[in-house]
């Protein structure tokens, strides 16, 4: 029970001078990512860099000791920045203290939720969130995310928060952009879209192995705020227009709760709903993927336990909400990282180079840290999903698309609950019309299958139905239809056979659909019986009257239900020996 709740526990006493020396080289290469990244993302919050630092120290110390992942890499990204940013622009002006402690709050009221969900061991809800609209929500969040940088790649001030806000926007400050801004930005583009695949070749013809050049292609980000930094102070680029970070408080985060507002809590609350469940989402596929890959096991709900203790770390720390991190993970797996006190150690080093570095970050550009937000959010789009899941599903495809365009048109907030919402609308319509198929018997087998698609052999008197879904509310009208059409169809009908091979749950709309069944059918003169019932459906059915009441009998397979209904037609689809030794063995 303790290692359950304290999964340290599982890795700390074995862990190993080789474990220790993995560790570092992971934790330092991290480093270097995070604290441009961590600034970055704080700048697309609304926030001040250095809360984007701070939710680097705590959060990772939490996970370390309640993580389940090994390599995963808990900071502040994108997604869950721009989430931020929305949700607190919505009841509070950017910049101002308000929207600060609004952050605050988002991240307390999104680390409560998992925490609360974690240990009631509700990680399934974040099912309803279906991979089309997750992959659609976030190819759109990363196009915004990129939009919503161009004010710092231009010097304009382009503002809005969807593209019907930032393209007019746009064109109203076209003649606002500054040249000094635009040269530096595309030259800091440049670079870093050069440093993700020349870099390491580069480092190689200089004699370099390929997994160090690897790695060291990675600290770009660094090389990227370090040169900007010395060109902004040595050429004095403040005085042609491009705008600097500023001074950044020295030393370590003040601890404490956020001012209490109730009225700002439950306007924060749905907001905070779906921060919680798009950072649990983003980070429980990064670490399952991860941990597949070692043979490794994550722990959904341990996860959750992790990612809301962080968060609440977050909130108490003038930090903002975190999650996994997709760049800085896969940086942290290839490095050889060991274990979460890799993620320690990084804390350790952010917490260092606050006391340190942040004097020296005076002169850092603002377009720098756009630039780097706009290559981290490239590995966020995929315009191809979408043909690819239309061309499967068009169900899906509806959905994925809703997502995108709601997501750009009207913001993060809607985007997503119109995907969830069209995502469960559609399920409930599909599965409202269940697949259902008139089974018959495979000759020379003992095998049923549709009679539209095979060529079987039926009896007149025996009606044969196969249901594809579970029966609950919004399908048990559907059943009880398709059987009285039969029943008015086939005269010669004596027999009425459901066969539940797909059958997993019956719920009580269904159990009363299936006793007006069985009634209407008795008042017609005509028997009910149910084959290839599941055990927990059996388990069911036995607290109910159905069994009880039944005119017919519950056959093992469906098989069993022909052979005693309609002896002559398995005798003569097998043969008279094969058919007695079925029936012998059955």
């Amino acid at each position: 029970m303790l290692k359950r709740y304290l999964p340290i526990l599982t890795w700390l006493p074995g862990y190993t001078r080789n474990d220790l020396t993995n560790d570092a080289i992971a934790a330092a290469v991290v480093t270097i990512m995070l604290i441009p990244q961590g600034m970055a993302y704080a700048m697309l919050a609304g926030l001040p860099p250095q809360a984007g630092l701070y939710a680097a120290i705590l959060p990772l110390l939490l996970y370390a000791v309640f993580g389940t992942s090994r390599p995963l890499a808990v900071g502040p990204v994108a997604v869950v920045a721009l989430m931020t940013a929305a949700s607190a622009g919505a009841v509070a002006q950017a910049g101002s203290a308000e929207f600060h402690y609004a952050a605050l709050w988002l991240a307390l009221i999104s680390g409560g939720l998992m925490l609360a969900m974690g240990l009631f061991r509700l990680g399934f809800i974040a099912n309803f969130l279906s991979h089309p609209v997750i992959s659609g929500f976030i190819t759109a969040a990363g196009i915004l995310i990129a939009a919503s940088q161009l004010r710092h790649l231009l010097g304009a001030p382009i503002g809005g928060k969807t593209l019907p806000d930032l393209v007019p926007s746009l064109v109203a400050n076209i003649t606002s952009i500054t040249p000094a801004t635009v040269l530096l930005s595309a030259a800091l583009l440049a670079f870093l879209f050069w440093s993700r695949k020349g870099a390491a070749p580069l480092l190689q013809r200089f004699g370099i192995s390929a997994p160090v050049a690897k790695l060291l292609a990675k600290t770009a980000l660094l090389v990227a705020v370090v040169i900007s930094t010395l060109l902004a102070w040595g050429l004095g680029l403040e005085r042609f227009g491009v705008a600097i970070l500023g001074e950044i408080p020295r030393g370590l985060p003040e601890f404490g709760l956020p001012p209490v507002d109730t009225g700002l809590i439950q306007m924060l609350f749905v907001p905070a709903i779906m921060i919680a469940i798009v950072g649990y989402v983003e980070s429980i596929s990064i670490a399952q993927t991860l941990a597949a890959k070692k043979r490794q096991s994550v722990n959904p709900d341990n996860e959750l336990i992790a990612l809301g203790l962080a968060n609440l770390g977050a909130g108490l720390s003038n930090a903002m909400p975190v999650t996994g991190g997709l760049s800085r993970t896969i940086v942290n797996y290839d490095a050889g990282v060991s274990t979460p006190a890799a993620g320690a150690m990084t804390a350790l080093s952010i917490g260092a180079a606050i006391m340190v570095l942040t004097p020296l970050m005076y002169f850092l550009p603002r377009a720098t840290l756009a630039a780097i937000i706009i290559v981290a959010v490239l590995s966020l789009l995929d315009f191809r999903a979408l043909p690819r899941t239309w061309a499967y599903s068009r169900a899906d495809g509806a959905a994925m698309a809703a997502t995108m365009l709601f997501t750009l048109m009207m913001g993060v907030e809607m985007g997503l609950l119109a995907g969830v919402g069209l995502s469960l609308g559609l399920f409930l319509f599909r599965t409202s019309r269940p697949h259902m198929a008139v089974v018959g018997q495979v000759a020379g087998t003992e095998h049923f299958r549709n009679v539209e698609r095979h060529e079987v052999t039926t009896d007149p008197a025996v009606f044969a139905i196969r249901v594809d879904e579970s029966l609950y509310f919004p399908n048990a009208r559907a059943l009880e239809d398709r059987i009285v059409q039969a029943l008015s169809e086939h005269p010669d009908l004596r027999h009425v056979v459901l066969q539940c091979t797909a059958v997993n749950y019956i719920d009580a709309s269904a159990l009363e659909s299936l006793e007006a069944i069985n009634t209407r059918l008795k008042d017609g003169g005509v028997t009910f019986h149910l084959s290839e019932v599941k055990g927990p459906v059996m388990d069911q059915l036995s607290r109910a009257h159905l069994l009880q009441d039944l005119t017919g009998e519950v056959f093992l397979t469906q098989f069993d239900a022909m052979a005693k209904l309609s002896p002559d037609l398995t005798r003569d689809c097998l043969g008279q020996d094969r058919c007695d030794t079925l029936l012998r063995s059955a």
